[in-house]
């Protein structure tokens, strides 16, 4: 199997897709203005006790308080308190941690209006980003993730991820890191971790302590609240950080920054395979380069067409996702109605796997298949879909079909589930219902292309169109585009966009920053 990462870099946002087999699995898009993601910690203050949820209201920022329950104050609360004191009594010689005294455990039965006051300055991180009308869940027990272990601040032992069967290698790695790690500091070594050798858990080792310390140190030297005293890395590298196998092919990004940064990453984990993290320069769009924008435009909305004519239906409510199976236009096998209810919902098992990848659906899941008959084809669909999923790396649970025919999931859900809007707004009416003649309409991108170099005096540009019509302008031995270089110059550049509706078109500069060339009547 060959896994890609494709990483489109623009003024607004950042989307990131994985692909397996040239097959889109996993997206994700982020606006570049966004600050909350999972792994931010915060000193902030205690805005709200709620004594009959047994939690509080915390203020980090959000335009919605953060939400921080008392069970996720964790057991080492008190001994977090003491030592934030400590280090905020002198603002220039830090309280190392190791000399931290630890206090009893917080007790499990115990109330949050006896713990916290109002005003009650925490250090919190960030485990579940703003979900619709809900603010960020919070914990007071922090973590700082790297990508063979995970290193938890007054934490009292090291663990080994359940994923590493071989007992000789658990304990090796137990013994291992044991004897790095400094006091008052606990680890859980992650699954990628196994066969590695101590330098290089050393190294990441390090790396996680002068995180937790640059932290420590914000808190000590700033007196402002709410504030953001760890910023989780960047989307792209956190991504990476969690997905990054040793069997990737390549990394495709088209920004020098980010290029960078990944870059650096890949040669901090995996030396040997920096040469797969490459800049992509191609005048093409990259997601269109790479096939990820058709996939993307089929791939989501409420019908989802996979194989042989069947499809599925896929609503998402406040509390639960619905999806629903259909055998739509496809034609019936020889041995009867079973066995074509079972290879639809076998490839409808396949798809929905894939789907909740691909959107991050999170909560619960239930999914009405076609009806068997046979207990052995019910019991085939089930252990198809455990198998679909074991790729999957966030938490779930699956249960057999019920009686009614009906299975259901439940998947972690750690931010909104992903929504892509595949439907297009006509881009010449603007809704209105009424449109210029569109045989005039490469005699309007002419007015614009004039207009831009004689008027505003940009004379490189790149033009953006569907690719039917960069084909139309494209043709002939004395095509349109060449007449337009010939009267307007060789900066003038028509790119094919699959993103791009049938009408609509967009300008960009030498930098390729977008150019706002709609008029007034137009956006109207």
């Amino acid at each position: 199997m060959t896994s890609e990462v494709i990483i489109d870099v623009q003024p607004k946002n950042i989307s990131i897709a994985l692909l397996e087999d040239k097959q889109l699995v996993e997206y994700q898009n982020e606006p570049t203005s966004v600050s909350f993601s999972v792994g931010n910690i915060y000193m902030a203050k205690v805005k709200k006790l709620m004594p009959g949820l047994n939690a509080c209201f915390v203020d980090v920022g959000y335009d919605k308080v953060a939400f921080l329950h008392y069970l996720d104050l964790g057991t080492q609360f008190s001994s977090y308190e003491k030592y934030l004191k400590q280090v905020q009594s002198d603002r220039k010689k830090l309280y190392p941690i190791q000399k931290a005294s630890r206090l009893p455990d917080l007790k499990k039965d115990g109330s949050v209006q006896n713990t916290l006051k109002v005003g009650q300055e925490v250090l919190v991180q960030i485990v579940k980003e703003p979900i619709s009308t809900k603010g960020p869940r919070l914990t007071c027990e922090l973590s700082f993730a790297g990508r063979y272990m995970v290193l938890i601040p007054f934490g009292d032992k090291v663990s080994v991820s359940s994923k590493i069967k071989k007992s000789e290698e658990r304990t090796r790695l137990k013994q291992l890191v044991q004897s790095m790690v400094p006091k008052n500091f606990g680890v859980i070594v992650r699954t990628v971790a196994e066969g590695k050798r101590a330098a290089e858990l050393d190294q990441e080792l390090k790396i996680l302590l002068k995180r937790w310390e640059d932290t420590i140190t914000m808190v000590q030297k700033n007196t402002e609240r709410p504030l953001l005293a760890f910023e989780e890395q960047s989307r792209t590298v956190a991504m990476l950080r969690d997905l990054f196998n040793p069997t990737y092919d390549g990394i495709y990004v088209n920004d020098n920054s980010i290029f960078d940064q990944i870059r650096d990453y890949v040669g901090l984990i995996a030396p040997e395979k920096t040469d797969i993290v490459k800049l992509y320069t191609g005048a093409v769009p990259i997601f269109d380069n790479y096939g990820v924008t058709k996939q993307l435009k089929s791939g989501f909305g409420k019908t989802v067409n996979y194989k042989h004519g069947a499809y599925l239906i896929i609503e998402h409510t406040e509390a639960m996702h619905v999806v629903d199976v259909n055998s739509g236009t496809r034609i019936k096998k020889e041995n009867g109605q079973e066995a074509n209810a079972l290879e639809t919902n076998l490839g409808a098992a396949d798809e929905l796997a894939r789907q909740l990848r691909l959107r991050d659906m999170g909560g619960i899941i239930v999914v009405d298949f076609i009806d068997m008959n046979l207990a052995e084809d019910r019991q085939m669909l089930y252990e198809r879909m455990c198998k679909n999923m074991q790729k999957d790396r966030a938490r779930h649970n699956i249960l057999p079909l019920s009686k009614f025919g009906l299975m259901q999931i439940t998947r972690q859900r750690v931010r909104p589930a992903m929504d892509v809007n595949v439907e297009e707004d006509c881009p010449t009416c603007f809704g209105t219902g009424k449109i210029k003649s569109s045989i005039l309409f490469t005699d309007q991108l002419e007015s614009k292309i004039d207009r831009l170099v004689n008027k505003i005096g940009i004379r490189k540009f790149y033009l953006h169109v569907h690719p039917y019509v960069a084909a139309y302008i494209n043709q002939g031995m004395i095509s349109m585009k060449l007449r337009w270089q010939m009267k307007y110059g060789l900066g003038v550049h028509i790119i094919p966009s699959q993103k791009l509706a049938f009408l609509q078109y967009e300008f960009y500069d030498d930098k390729r920053q977008f150019i706002d060339m709609k008029e007034e009547i137009e956006s109207k």
